[in-house]
């Protein structure tokens, strides 16, 4: 029988759920519903307790919002300190960062030193899973390619359905450690079967950190420099993790609290990140900014990048939604400190590859931001560069293609997903449902043959 969704029946349907679905906005008022669980100022509605990450960008004063300098925590360490330390001894730390948002502590020597040669020993794709699960259904969307690759690893773990926590431990790091791998060969796949590009599937190496290892096979030949290793580290430490109240983490908290497997949760919180409103910021800021150079002559010219800026807000630039993309944060006011952390980053690599001057751009993008959004809004609101202002600058300095943005992001946060889902299954205890008000009136049911 052949479908009878044609154009007529489908404005039906249309108008259907337009007449079915659309709930008043002043009822959320009148029932006094947090829509986004959000409260009226703008503040998350507190809805549980966490230990691993601290987000903190204002304060509250007899019920005014104060901002301040942004602030990360992961377990109690500030992340500015934490970068500074691995930094200075010239070494990588995202998997020291994984290791804390994991256990707590901040390593030993010996410590990470086990924790590295154990992530090192999972960063291979179980036998036959490369051709028979990314290769032979390769996908468009790599964000979608993770998601079904992760369940699929499901049928590969005996002891998937098993909660206890030296078994989520076990497949959590197997995760932090098969992710990257995972989005590089879906990559490949995705450049080979649609863009028409030859495939290279290189084996990681289990001696290199997360960083090196996703370059390396990423890239036709291989080859990455220092600095880009540095830089792309630092990213996804930056990333790591961001408190429990953001889609994914929650995500994962909700979906962990129903007692079902690490698969399915981890899933569920890629699925959220997939989402443009939470992992798709960096290609948006990108977009908004090459279009900006393509219309901007001289782009040291503050005049021209003034009007260009007005124009966005005006809702007659680049995509016509009327922002600004990568300024403003939910909570970070006065600054990001990972947009600070990045952006000191970003400046060195842009002299490595020569696009000083782009750097110069996105610094006066920055700087007019907030002066052209009080001419505009009129609110009062304090903003600041968030990190996606930076992070897709620094990932097009190392060649990545803007696919890879909002995987990378979950290659880096599946760390701290894996820990708000240990938090969860160890102090959680119930389910987590809020509540719904029914707002429809009663109706009475007709036979079918009276309607």
């Amino acid at each position: 029988m052949k479908s009878r969704l044609d154009i007529k029946h489908m404005t039906e349907y249309l108008s259907l759920i337009d007449n079915n679905s659309k709930i008043p906005l002043d009822l959320y008022q009148k029932y006094n519903v947090k829509r986004g669980l959000r409260n009226s100022d703008g503040t998350g509605v507190l809805v549980g307790l966490t230990e691993i990450g601290d987000v903190h960008g204002y304060i509250m004063e007899e019920g005014d919002k104060i901002p301040v300098p942004g602030r990360l925590r992961y377990r109690g360490y500030n992340v500015e300190d934490l970068v500074k330390g691995f930094q200075i001894c010239g070494r990588h730390g995202y998997e020291e960062t994984a290791f804390l948002l994991l256990f707590g502590n901040i390593p030993k020597p010996q410590d990470l030193e086990d924790f590295n040669i154990d992530l090192g020993a999972r960063r291979q794709l179980p036998d036959t899973f490369a051709e028979d699960m990314i290769l032979k259904a390769p996908s468009s969307n790599i964000m979608n390619k993770l998601a079904r690759s992760i369940l699929a690893l499901y049928s590969f773990d005996e002891k998937a359905e098993d909660n206890s926590i030296p078994n989520v431990l076990r497949q959590s790091m197997e995760l932090i450690s098969q992710f990257p791998t995972i989005v590089a060969y879906a990559f490949q796949a995705m450049e080979h079967y649609f863009n028409g590009k030859s495939l290279y599937i290189h084996t990681p190496i289990s001696n290199l950190s997360t960083a090196e290892n996703f370059l390396l096979m990423i890239r036709p030949d291989k080859k990455f420099t220092p600095l880009e290793a540095e830089v792309l580290d630092l990213a996804l430490v930056l990333h790591a993790e961001h408190g429990g109240g953001n889609n994914s983490a929650f995500s994962t908290h909700v979906v962990s609290s129903s007692g079902t497997d690490t698969y399915s949760a981890i899933a569920a919180a890629v699925g959220s990140l997939k989402g443009p409103l939470h992992g798709g910021a960096a290609i948006r800021v990108r977009g908004m900014m090459e279009d900006l150079m393509e219309q901007v002559n001289d782009w040291s010219d503050e005049s021209e990048v003034i009007a260009y800026l007005e124009a966005t807000l005006r809702k007659e630039k680049y995509d016509k939604k009327g922002l600004i993309y990568g300024m403003g944060h939910a909570v970070y006011t006065l600054s990001d400190p990972r947009a600070v952390l990045l952006k000191n980053r970003a400046e060195l690599l842009s002299k490595e590859a020569g696009r000083s001057k782009e750097f110069d751009l996105y610094c006066m993008v920055e700087r007019l931001s907030q002066d052209i959004f009080d001419k505009y809004k009129k609110n009062g609101k304090k903003i600041c560069a968030n990190v996606d202002f930076y992070s897709g600058f620094v990932y097009s300095m190392l060649d990545i293609p803007t696919e890879l943005y909002t995987p990378i992001f979950a290659v880096s946060r599946i760390a701290g997903w894996c820990a708000h889902r240990i938090e969860e299954i160890v102090s959680g205890g119930r389910i987590i449902r809020p509540a719904y008000k029914n707002v429809t009136s009663s109706k009475q049911y007709i036979k079918l043959s009276e309607r």
